[in-house]
């Protein structure tokens, strides 16, 4: 569920422009990135209103920026999300967990992490708790292979067979929220694979995640809550239908309470980095424009 893409385009400036200018330019360097995962794309035979989706569909949802991008609340005062997706969420950003406004004290991700690898994982430390919504839980089993899963976002959509891919991006989508089914193939260690699967193989509202839906939630639904078990990290292979990998919560279980346990700071940046994990095509000189024009609004 990345809203990144892959492309070997020049580095762009955004040196001494206009608000219009960074946005585009952000536009592009999203279409820059190697770190994808794919569009999404739906079953072709199931009418596209059924993939619809409202916040209370999944109220721990964090919607990072105003073009997209999630994580999950999992503690009152913590958001877990995909590393690569942090590259604006310094202290004071402003994003949304649900309908509520809530602003970045720190971010951490995972100190092993390299763009475009694995071990894709981030917390974010609120200022505030949130109060209007109750976290989802952690997932600590190693069985996650075989469960069924939804996923949710704001990201780009398509209709298609698993090849097709995307019809409409994030930044057309403007921010209207979806959600689909998939299973669980596979447990990579500190992955967990989903596949697109054809015709009578999939599921009633099988799809695979779109662009600006990275750190968005795989997740179950029970009488007990909602449980994340996965967060949306990239692409795994296009050549015989669209596979995924979302990082494995469970296999992080122990690095996120170690991290949100901490009693002081120090303690939390010695089991993490603060890099921001710049993408191609992002100026550290141009970020605080850039993120301002993509931060979310009241």
């Amino acid at each position: 569920m990345s809203m990144l893409r892959t492309s070997t385009a020049r580095r762009p400036s955004l040196k001494n422009t206009k608000r219009l200018t960074v946005i585009k330019s952000l536009f592009f360097c999203m279409a820059a990135v190697s770190l994808t995962s794919n569009a999404i794309v739906i079953r072709h035979d199931v009418p596209a209103q059924q993939y619809d989706a409202m916040l209370s569909d999944f109220p721990p949802l964090a919607t990072l920026y105003s073009i997209g991008v999630h994580g999950t609340l999992i503690h009152p005062e913590w958001v877990v999300t995909a590393a690569h997706a942090v590259f604006c969420l310094d202290q004071g950003h402003k994003f949304k967990v649900g309908n509520e406004i809530v602003s970045v004290a720190n971010r951490y991700s995972h100190p092993k992490y390299v763009l475009g690898e694995k071990h894709d994982i981030a917390l974010i430390k609120l200022n505030k708790p949130v109060k209007s919504v109750v976290p989802a839980r952690l997932f600590k089993q190693n069985t996650e292979e075989g469960m069924i899963n939804w996923f949710i976002g704001a990201g780009g959509t398509g209709t298609g067979t698993g090849i097709e891919g995307e019809t409409v991006d994030n930044k057309e989508n403007k921010g209207k929220l979806r959600k689909a089914q998939n299973r669980i193939i596979e447990g990579r260690a500190s992955d967990v694979v989903l596949k697109f699967e054809k015709g009578a193989k999939g599921l009633p509202l099988e799809g695979v995640s779109g662009n600006g839906d990275s750190g968005g939630p795989a997740y179950l639904e029970d009488e007990n809550g909602y449980t994340p078990l996965g967060i949306s990290s990239r692409t795994d292979s296009w050549d015989h239908g669209v596979t995924e990998l979302y990082t494995r919560v469970s296999y992080y279980a122990d690095w996120i309470e170690q991290v949100i346990s901490a009693d002081s700071e120090s303690v939390r940046k010695q089991v993490s980095t603060q890099n921001p994990f710049l993408q191609p095509g992002m100026e550290e000189e141009s970020m605080p424009a850039l993120c301002a024009s993509i931060e979310v609004k009241l």
